[in-house]
């Protein structure tokens, strides 16, 4: 007989149970709210239900899964089932249960129901630490999220984009970009790279980078792969300036060849601007170093992958 096991995990938090509903609602925003979460795509939506692709880290491996949503915003419920999983999940599914305490209070209820392939032991253990570290992280992120709009942390979110024109194939531009194991030789700025890639297009990247004073910043993200393209990635280890850093390399076709956009987006760390920047420094002056210091990297690498696309297409 196949086993099923529950789990459930709770947060108060001081907002509003519409402000928390609208959080979890959101899944696009998800990458930029929840740790684990690195990239959602939404397949399909209707009134009240929609189908999305996951990826996200449980455990320190990457997974990906299919689920559908149903929200029920009077209700304040929105609840999942995974349509397509990955072992050692066999099944899963489970509700975001909003409670309202008061009307600026709220309890979160995060429950999952799930089976283990083969009913495996080592895959029940697997799972429910999963879902117990998974979980934690969620849940107080949201519960930072929901508590944030009273406290001024709009000005610590940013999202930039930067182009470049390629007159080449996108498929070089792409190779270059997916490539990111030669980065340390053809990156001026990169001065070290790890990258693991376990499953197919599946990449773990740690970097060491070089900033224009001198510092070197080690960065680690898991980035998804789409060939020819785009690459999305969510930073696991950051900068002491920032709490959050995602970001996706886009390339479509075009008159001349392609274009390959840049897109980054952030959440500054209140906390690290005077002790990275010098006593003084407000969130405006981070806003400026993170903006032209990140826009400055993606644009070098992507004129280098410019050079790259448009040298293979003279020598064609």
């Amino acid at each position: 007989m196949t086993n099923n096991h529950r789990a459930e995990h709770r947060i108060v938090v001081e907002a509003s149970p519409r402000t928390v509903f609208g959080l979890i609602a959101d899944v696009e925003a998800w990458p930029r709210v929840f740790p684990p979460t690195v990239h959602v795509d939404v397949l399909e939506r209707s009134a009240g239900e929609e189908r999305i692709r996951i990826w996200a880290t449980a455990n320190d491996a990457v997974k990906t899964w299919t689920s559908r949503r149903v929200l029920d915003p009077e209700g304040l419920r929105v609840s999942f089932r995974q349509e397509v999983s990955q072992p050692p999940v066999a099944a899963m599914g489970g509700e975001w249960i909003i409670e309202p305490l008061s009307d600026s209070r709220t309890l979160v209820r995060l429950t999952h129901d799930f089976r283990a392939v083969d009913d495996d032991p080592q895959g029940v253990e697997w799972i429910t630490r999963a879902i117990d570290r998974n979980s934690d992280a969620e849940l107080d992120a949201l519960r930072r999220a929901a508590q944030a709009p009273g406290s001024g942390a709009d000005d610590l979110y940013l999202r930039f984009d930067d182009v470049v024109e390629v007159a080449g194939d996108p498929a070089d531009v792409y190779d270059f970009l997916y490539d990111a194991q030669r980065w340390e030789e053809r990156l001026p700025h990169v001065k070290r790279v790890r990258l693991e890639e376990g499953t197919a297009d599946l990449q773990l990247l740690e970097m060491d980078t070089l900033t224009p004073n001198g510092d070197v910043h080690t960065t680690k993200s898991v980035r998804v792969c789409f060939p020819a393209t785009a690459i999305v990635y969510k930073q696991l280890r950051t900068p002491a300036l920032m709490t959050v850093h995602n970001g996706a390399w886009r390339i479509g076709g075009s008159g001349s060849g392609c274009t390959v956009t840049s897109t980054h987006t952030v959440v500054l760390n209140r906390d690290a601007v005077a002790p990275v920047l010098g006593a003084g420094a407000t969130v405006e002056d981070a806003r400026t170093f993170v903006r032209d210091a990140l826009g400055r990297n993606s644009t070098a690498t992507m004129l280098l992958a410019k050079e790259h696309a448009e040298r293979a297409a003279r020598e064609r």
